[in-house]
């Protein structure tokens, strides 16, 4: 956490360092829901963590092909209801090969809907212009509620206003009531 403290004062940057690092796209197609099935479960293969996907311990692989002692959070997977217990049919399913060409097409689809209303998403200039005018806090967070909504997201914000992406996370979580 010092370090944290140190490294946002000497960089002039606000939240954790790691913020806006990863991202979350939606699901498009059966095909693209496959791929990422495939991408997250072969993760220990591409990395050489494992030579086999069942010599992992803290992937969902071999709890798949256990039926018995499937975990209640896996219960409702796609796998579990499609696969049922054919345990042969969910190795073949996991262990197909996915290819860069795969890879590539699943970035491409998945950037066209990163972010909803991205082509009405206003500029930060203006984002900066909305907050300038505001002194009171009740107000300030009516705005940040209201710019998320316009599709802002929460990173610029936070960026905006000086703040952690944590703070304007928990303003729009109280504003849902």
């Amino acid at each position: 956490m010092n370090y944290a403290i140190y490294f946002n004062k000497k960089y002039k940057r606000t939240g954790h360092l790691w913020q806006g690092r990863f991202k979350s796209w939606y699901v498009t197609d059966e095909a693209y829901f496959y791929t990422l099935m495939l991408y997250i479960e072969q993760n220990p293969l591409k990395a050489n963590m494992v030579k086999q996907l069942e010599e992992y311990p803290y992937s969902s692989y071999n709890y798949f092909l256990d039926s018995e002692n499937v975990p209640e959070c896996l219960k409702q997977s796609w796998i579990v209801q499609n696969y049922k217990e054919d345990t042969d049919a969910i190795k073949v399913f996991l262990n197909t090969t996915v290819n860069t060409a795969q890879l590539e097409e699943m970035r491409k689809a998945a950037s066209l809907v990163e972010a909803p209303n991205s082509d009405k998403k206003p500029g930060e200039a203006k984002l900066k212009n909305q907050f300038s005018k505001i002194k009171e806090l009740k107000k300030r967070n009516e705005q940040i509620v209201k710019a998320y909504k316009e599709g802002y997201s929460q990173q610029m914000i936070a960026k905006v206003l000086g703040v952690s992406q944590q703070a304007i996370f928990s303003v729009i979580k109280r504003s849902r009531g």
